[in-house]
């Protein structure tokens, strides 16, 4: 079980580090809340990201082969971490994107589950774009907000080219992304019509003018308590229905933002990561085709 922290205290580290106050004033703002700077202390390894937990799969695992591979996108090459089962042979193809503070460990471990089930998956590092994903959480989530969106668009759509025809691709491409990188989810099936399949975990979504250009089928991850992201997605909802997208949605009861991150102990919540999961198994399995038994 993940420890209980006041919900308080969790939005205002989502506002943290949604870009919504600096460092110094979110230790300010915690010390109030928490009561004192040794509290505000303690709670900190609870509420951010310990990557020390990363690897479920390690990143030498004898049955993976890995590299960093790169591509090209118009605005620049574009970096990331590429891995799959070593037996050769064809995949579906998963490319798996971030949250707003670049390509981490927890997404490579990410890759790493997905090529344990059989698939060819790519972790992109859309930081590419200014300068690639720096080691320190906190300049890594600074440099995003340097980064051009659009750009990051253009980008995977490039990449979903580059998975679609490399020689270890089936030809068939998915998507899966969290937190900023659910919108990017939501905008590359807008944007590519090569796109077969995307999971997006809370991420926010598309204008319902851009519905009508999706050609994906979607599995639109949500989190209980989660206003930022929730209060749009009926009308988003509703585009969808509107267009006869195929599209499948679940809110995940007693969540919060971030519930599949099992780094980040206050919001993990691990009954609904391992649904989601589950789930999202099931429909790439049904959207790109199963891969090939090792």
């Amino acid at each position: 079980m993940s420890p209980k922290v006041d919900q308080t205290i969790i939005d205002l580290y989502d506002t943290f580090t949604h870009g919504g106050m600096n460092r110094r004033e979110f230790l300010d703002r915690l010390s109030q809340v928490a009561g004192s700077t040794a509290a505000a202390v303690a709670l900190l390894p609870i509420l951010q990201n310990n990557y020390a937990q990363a690897a479920i799969i390690a990143p030498d695992d004898a049955r993976f082969s890995s590299e960093r591979a790169t591509f090209d996108s118009p605005k620049a090459k574009i970096n990331g971490y590429l891995v799959r089962p070593k037996s050769k042979g064809r995949r579906p193809a998963v490319l798996v994107i971030h949250e707003n503070r670049g390509l981490n460990p927890h997404l490579e471990d990410v890759a790493r589950r997905f090529a344990a089930e059989g698939y060819l998956a790519y972790a992109v590092d859309l930081l590419s774009l200014v300068g690639g994903t720096p080691a320190d959480e906190d300049a890594a989530r600074e440099l995003h907000t340097k980064m051009n969106q659009d750009d990051a668009v253009t980008a995977l759509v490039s990449a979903v080219s580059f998975l679609k025809t490399h020689a270890e691709s089936t030809g068939k491409v998915g998507a899966i992304g969290f937190c900023f990188g659910g919108l990017m989810v939501n905008r590359l099936a807008a944007s590519s019509p090569d796109l077969d399949a995307g999971v997006a975990f809370y991420g926010r979504q598309v204008p319902a003018a851009q519905v009508p250009n999706i050609k994906a089928s979607l599995l639109l991850n949500y989190a209980e308590t989660d206003d930022g992201v929730n209060s749009t997605v009926p009308a988003y909802e509703a585009a969808l229905k509107t267009n006869n997208k195929k599209f499948t949605m679940y809110t995940y009861p007693g969540t919060q933002h971030a519930f599949f991150n099992d780094t980040g102990a206050a919001r993990y919540n691990k009954a609904a990561a391992e649904l989601a999961w589950t789930r999202t198994l099931a429909f790439f399995k049904e959207t790109l085709g199963a891969p090939p038994a090792d």
